[in-house]
């Protein structure tokens, strides 16, 4: 497999004879307090550390929990934790745009393999005991339980290591193990055989959002703060890399054969992979890529202090969703849609049921009142009849009456569905892959989606997001125009709308360009909310209320995805929000 110190990008420093005690080695008391303390408590990486070239790459940062603002550092040199036991290791290559993430592991300085290849062969003895647990912290704790059975360290190891020895490394005694030795086999079989192999760390680490293997060779990554960086986990020939591809895809049952070489499907976690498999489909070899699921979706307001949008844009997409507005989040590949949509979702009304229809896992909707629906492929020697699609879901949703359908991303012919179920009034939101309302509106209206161009006007807000460029020179994702659709006009065959919002790429702020020219405020929400329409322009101020709470909760503190969603529907029900 892929890992270990083969593939380090820095010639190693020679070992220090400092025993098991790391405080004595020379290089120790250069670290930070922090880092000495990690090192004490975990010996890989106090085995790391010290084959680190520290004249060459200097002594590394430790951060316990990185902030963004560490994505301002021109060389990187830090380490912090992922947890069990993995640390990662972000340093600078200064003849390459991509910097060096390097994983950290139990194992990764101790060759076990050997002692790794008896071991298997002797948790075969235990393999019914595996097969009965259900749950994967059963199966992880049934496993170690497994490994101590067969292996033996301390008092009893020297004398089972005579009997190994004589056996010449076979027999059905118990394997003498080191403690270094014990606890990388213990790491290495769990991330193996329960986890995602050499992925595991990224996996883990909360703050990579894409993994990206284009062949043979190492992963790129997208990292949340350091950006586009290169692992050194690495697959070193094709052989390699189809042997791991296939084992993962069997473990998360959708295995890739040169009969059905593409595979779209979810990993435990839901992180979202696809894989092509072969290289006659891809020349570099087989390839695949994992697109990251946060286990807690960012809030609105974390949306907002990354300037994603603003506070006022926040208060109107609550107005806008509190009262049943239509609206789909648009955009351009990885600009943040799914991310956007997830968080705006603690504005519709605590009280309402709502369906999500998705083809792969991604939504998260913090209501309870919450029905989530996939789509399933035909089933192998069932046909295409066994197939259920987003068109058959969308249909039967329609039949469940929610308040809210919420659909991951609108393709093909659930669009037309989509828009009947808006003339019917319900509430619908959904992606959609388009750089512009003008883009946007010729999918919907041309093949295969096919809405007719009258129905369009039941889509009420437009809002478009885009990976930028920002003043300061670096990379973000911005909502860069929120626009409301006003209605189409037979006679000039044209769409009308207006921006009521848009970004300013100079400086990066947003604009409120539809303040006192809202159509949708003044005449349909200022409306559903009583005002008379001498009164309508009102409205406005409610938007501003809301943008005060909004700032107010941030300030406080609540900025969590979960209890901005508990806060919000304690206003509903206090009537502070309505």
């Amino acid at each position: 497999m892929p890992s270990g110190i083969d593939t380090l990008p820095f010639e190693l420093a020679k070992a220090h004879k400092h025993g098991s005690d790391i405080s004595r080695c020379p290089m120790f008391r250069a670290l930070p307090k922090g880092l000495q303390e990690e090192a004490k408590k975990n010996l890989h990486l106090g085995e790391y550390l010290h084959l680190l070239p520290i004249e060459k790459t200097g002594v590394p940062e430790y951060y316990p929990e990185p902030g963004r603002s560490l994505g301002d550092l021109e060389s990187p040199n830090l380490i912090y934790p992922v947890g069990e036991g993995i640390f990662i290791h972000i340093l600078v290559d200064k003849n390459d745009a991509r910097n060096y993430y390097i994983a950290i592991e139990p194992g990764m300085t101790e060759d076990v393999t050997a002692l790794m290849d008896y071991v298997e062969i002797r948790l075969v003895d235990f393999v019914g005991d595996l097969d009965g647990e259900e749950t994967e912290s059963a199966r992880t704790q049934e496993l170690l339980t497994s490994l101590d059975k067969v292996t033996v360290r301390g008092r009893g190891a020297e004398k089972e290591a005579k009997k190994f020895k004589k056996g010449g490394g076979s027999g059905t005694g118990r394997v003498p193990v080191t403690r270094r030795q014990y606890e990388a086999m213990r790491y290495l079989m769990v991330r193996d055989k329960e986890g995602m192999g050499p992925l595991q760390p990224l996996i883990q680490d909360v703050l990579i959002e894409d993994i990206s293997c284009s062949g043979v060779g190492g992963l790129f990554l997208e990292h949340k703060i350091f950006k586009s960086v290169k692992a050194t986990i690495t697959f070193h020939n094709e052989e390699e890399l189809d042997t791991f591809v296939i084992r993962l895809s069997e473990k998360i049952g959708k295995p890739v054969t040169y009969r059905d070489p593409i595979v779209d499907a979810s990993l435990p976690d839901g992180s979202r992979i696809n894989i092509v498999y072969g290289s006659d489909l891809s020349k570099q070899g087989t390839n695949f890529t994992i697109r990251k699921f946060a286990t807690t979706p960012m809030s609105v307001l974390q949306l907002v202090e990354f300037n994603t949008f603003n506070y006022e844009m926040a208060a109107y997409f609550s107005l806008v969703l509190a009262h049943g507005m239509n609206m789909f989040v648009s955009g351009e590949t990885a600009s943040g849609k799914t991310t956007t949509m997830n968080a705006i979702t603690t504005f519709i009304p605590p009280t309402a049921k709502i369906v999500s229809i998705e083809d792969t896992p991604e939504l998260q909707v913090p209501h309870p009142n919450w029905i989530r629906e996939t789509v399933r492929g035909s089933q192998k020697g069932e046909g295409s009849s066994s197939a259920v699609t987003m068109f058959d879901l969308l249909k039967a949703a329609l039949r469940q009456r929610p308040n809210e359908i919420i659909i991951g991303e609108i393709r093909g012919e659930e669009g037309a569905i989509c828009f009947q179920a808006m003339q019917t009034g319900h509430a619908a939101m959904s992606t959609f892959l388009a750089a512009s309302v003008e883009k946007l509106i010729q999918r919907l209206t041309g093949n295969p989606i096919n809405i007719p161009k009258t129905y369009i006007d039941n889509l009420n807000v437009v809002t478009i997001q885009s990976a930028v460029r920002l003043p300061n020179g670096k990379d973000g994702r911005r909502v860069v125009s929120v626009n409301e659709i006003v209605g189409y006009d037979s006679f000039t065959d044209s769409f009308s709308f207006i921006e009521v919002f848009r970004w300013n790429p100079v400086d990066d702020t947003f604009e409120f360009s539809g303040y006192m020219n809202s159509y949708l405020l003044e005449e349909k929400i200022a409306m559903a909310r009583g005002l008379p329409p001498h009164k309508k322009r009102n409205i406005y101020n409610e938007l501003t209320r809301r943008a005060n709470i909004l700032k107010r909760l941030q300030q406080q503190g609540v900025v969590d995805f979960n209890a901005l969603y508990q806060v919000l529907s304690q206003a509903y029900r206090e009537g502070v929000l309505r």
